[in-house]
Formats: structure tokens, sequence, C-alpha cells
């Protein structure tokens, strides 16, 4: 939602793209996880009485809106992509299937994975390991709002300190919000490094490949 308090923000997209473009260039190759908090929350409407599946539900379609949105950036940018939903609607996007994906991947198209994981009660940083080991990927690259992960909110503490690197242990026994305990714990069992870094600055996919950007890397 870039600057914007709701919605989608197409300058945005177009950065994000192009920044994509310059990532595959480097020999990358890439599955994206998309979210849908700048459109819709499930855990806010099951705050407010609405069961929460359904919230769930209704926030995994907010992901495919997103993913359609950035795959037709990235087209316009002539970067070929594909949006896959782990949600059936064939009249919209392709249904993910593991062996589909990879043959997106091989092709030279960066995957757009939405609706999640297809279940309620996961969240997309757990679809997003998931993924990552099913797809046999190196590394799960967590975009954020802040340029690694801190001791506390830099936000509203000044003294928070920010580490370099981490092991998955250290980040359980610091209780550093990396990402929520599923996903943790999926990623400590597969062996998969998580990097995080901030996708507010130009460019900022393309430097933590190549390791020029200023990220945390969690890892074994």
């Amino acid at each position: 939602m870039g600057p914007d308090r709701f919605g989608i923000h197409h300058p945005t997209l177009e950065r994000i793209a192009a920044d994509l473009l310059v990532s595959r260039d480097l020999g990358v190759a890439i599955a994206l996880v998309v979210g849908g908090g700048n459109i819709f929350r499930g855990v806010n409407v099951s705050e407010k009485g609405t069961h929460r599946v359904t919230g769930d539900l209704m926030g995994m379609l907010a992901t495919v809106m997103n993913a359609l949105a950035l795959e037709s950036a990235m087209e316009k940018a002539g970067l070929a992509a594909r949006t896959m939903s782990a949600l059936a609607m064939p009249q919209i996007c392709e249904t993910y299937e593991r062996r589909r994906a990879l043959r997106h991947i091989e092709e030279g198209r960066v995957v757009l994975l939405a609706g999640g994981t297809g279940n309620p009660f996961f969240t997309t940083d757990t679809t997003a390991v998931l993924r990552a080991a099913e797809l046999g990927a190196e590394a799960v690259l967590k975009a954020t709002d802040v340029d690694g992960v801190y001791s506390a909110d830099p936000k509203y503490d000044s003294n928070a300190k920010r580490y370099d690197r981490l092991t998955h242990q250290e980040a359980l026994e610091r209780n550093l919000k990396v990402m929520d305990s599923t996903a943790f714990a999926l990623a400590r069992e597969n062996r998969m490094p998580i990097i995080v870094f901030s996708i507010r600055e130009k460019g900022a996919i393309a430097a933590v490949l190549r390791g020029e950007g200023r990220a945390t890397v969690v890892g074994n």
C-alpha cells in the first residue's frame, strides 16, 4: 500500500516489479508469497465477532487480489509471472500444484503464491516457509518495514539492538519476533535460512541477493 493507509499503491508495485526483474537477471529463481493486509486482515474482523475461519478465508482472497496486481505490474515491466492460488478459482488464476509451480520456475517465470496455505489459522509466514521447503528454495527472504531483526521494536525503543546474524535457536530463546512460531519451527526443522530485510528501499531485493543489502540472517 506504499504511503497510503489502505489499498494498492501502483508506484510501489512498479518499484517492486523492477526490483524483481533485476533479481531474476542475477540468475535467481523466485517464488513470491503475497500477503493481503493492505486490503483485509482476517484477524481484525474475527476480533469483532466474525468467525475466525470466515475472516481467514476473506484474508486469503485479499492475497489473490494483490498477487494479480503484482503479476500485472511484473508483466508490464517485462518479467514473466504466474499467479497460483491455494484456493481453486480457475477463472482467475491457476491452482497451486507443486510440480506445475516448479515447471513455471524452470521456464523462467516468477511464481506468485496466493491464497495462503488454503487453510485457516495459518499465516503467510507459515506459507512462505512451507512453499520454500516444497519447492527446494535455498532461503526465505522476509520483506518487512525494518532492516533486520531487533531485540525490540526500533520504532518504539531507541535502545533496540540490531542483529546481523542469529541461529534459529538464539532467535527462539530470545523470543525475537522473526516469524510466527509455526513458521519458525518449520524453518528450523528444514534448516531453512531466513533473511529479514526492509522492502522500503529501491532495489532492496537485488541488494540482499548480491550480499550487499542490510539484513539479518537467521539460520543454523
